[in-house]
Order: C-alpha cells, then sequence, then structure tokens
C-alpha cells in the first residue's frame, strides 16, 4: 500500500516509470518506497462497437493522506507519464479506511 494501477498506459513505459516513481513518491508522501505496488491490468476500452485506445488512467489506492499530499503525488504521477508523450493523463485516489485493512 499505496497501489498504483495504471490504465491506457503502455506495459514498457509503466516498466521504466516503476524505476524512479515510487522513490519520489515515497519522499513526497513519507511513505516507505516498498510499501508502493505498481500494476498494469490488461485493460481495453470500447466505445459504438468499437476498441479505442485510452489516454491514461492512474488510479492511486491508499490511506487518506490529506489533499496537499495527494495533490503533489497527482502532479509527480503525470510529470512522469506525459515523459512519453501522452498528451493527457488523469490521476484518482481512492481511500482505504485503516480499519478496513488487513495485514
Amino acid at each position: 500500500m499505496p497501489q498504483l494501477i495504471f490504465k491506457g498506459v503502455k506495459k514498457n513505459d509503466v516498466k521504466e516509470i516503476s524505476n524512479s516513481l515510487p522513490y519520489r513518491l515515497a519522499e513526497i508522501s513519507d511513505t516507505p518506497v516498498d510499501y508502493f505496488t505498481i500494476e498494469v491490468p490488461e485493460t481495453t476500452y470500447f466505445f459504438d462497437g468499437k476498441e479505442f485506445e485510452m489516454y491514461p488512467l492512474i488510479e492511486v489506492i491508499q490511506f487518506d493522506r490529506g489533499v496537499e499530499v495527494e495533490e503533489k503525488m497527482a502532479k509527480e504521477i503525470q510529470n512522469h507519464v506525459k515523459k512519453f508523450d501522452y498528451s493527457e493523463c488523469e490521476v484518482y485516489f481512492t481511500h482505504i479506511e485503516k480499519e478496513n485493512y488487513y495485514e
């Protein structure tokens, strides 16, 4: 935890992003770097009966760290993704309550 789920981003791009992004996010959020996981699910988007490529959409699942920290995290994620010439990148946070998380 935190878990980053990348959709609409090429697997090789995420692989390269994984070299530096967790370290920056760990610094921003004051979280140990080895707590971060990065996932690229097989996702296919459809509209009007046709398959299409989606712009990057990154979900961050974590405990609430406050708006200020999350804004910095979102900006860092967007900066890393946009280095690969994606014109748009959306980031959103899903919060898990600590009492609902079991190790």
